[in-house]
């Protein structure tokens, strides 16, 4: 059973299902060309780079690097506990793949720029929010 949201929750489509949902089996899902092999996300419906319409979801490691990040100290929701890590992680697929997401499992004062970083999914309904926590397992990670 799912805890009850403390955020808003995405509007999952039939376009974006597979990342919203790809928790469930604790696989992160991003777009891929299946032309060029270009990893795309947010999801779109043609490869930018070779105008290809074959994409399919594709399950990436799992893994990250914390690019950059902010600490909020607002409660924008009810009930969402602050301060809270708004970060943005680069997965090693791609050069510049990207996507925005939450650090949780340490103290927010202990992230850093570059800090490896693995995928966890928290269960809110039907949708499985990608957040990430220290790699123990990366060269420099937590232990």
């Amino acid at each position: 059973m799912s805890a009850p949201a403390k955020r808003p929750l995405p509007e999952v489509t039939p376009e974006n299902a597979h990342f919203w949902r790809g928790g469930e089996t604790g696989a992160l899902m991003i777009t891929r060309c299946s032309a060029c092999g270009l990893w795309i996300h947010p999801t779109a419906p043609i490869c930018r780079r070779c105008l290809s319409r074959d994409l399919a979801p594709a399950a990436a490691s799992g893994k990250a690097v914390v690019a950059t990040y902010t600490i909020n100290h607002q409660a924008w929701a009810p009930g969402l506990e602050v301060p809270y890590v708004v970060a943005v992680v680069e997965l090693p697929e791609q050069a510049g793949l990207r996507l925005m997401t939450n650090i949780v499992g340490l103290p927010v004062d202990q992230v850093r720029i570059g800090m490896p970083v693995r995928v966890i999914f928290e269960q809110h309904e039907d949708v499985w929010l990608p957040l990430f926590e220290p790699d123990p397992d990366a060269p420099g990670g937590a232990s």
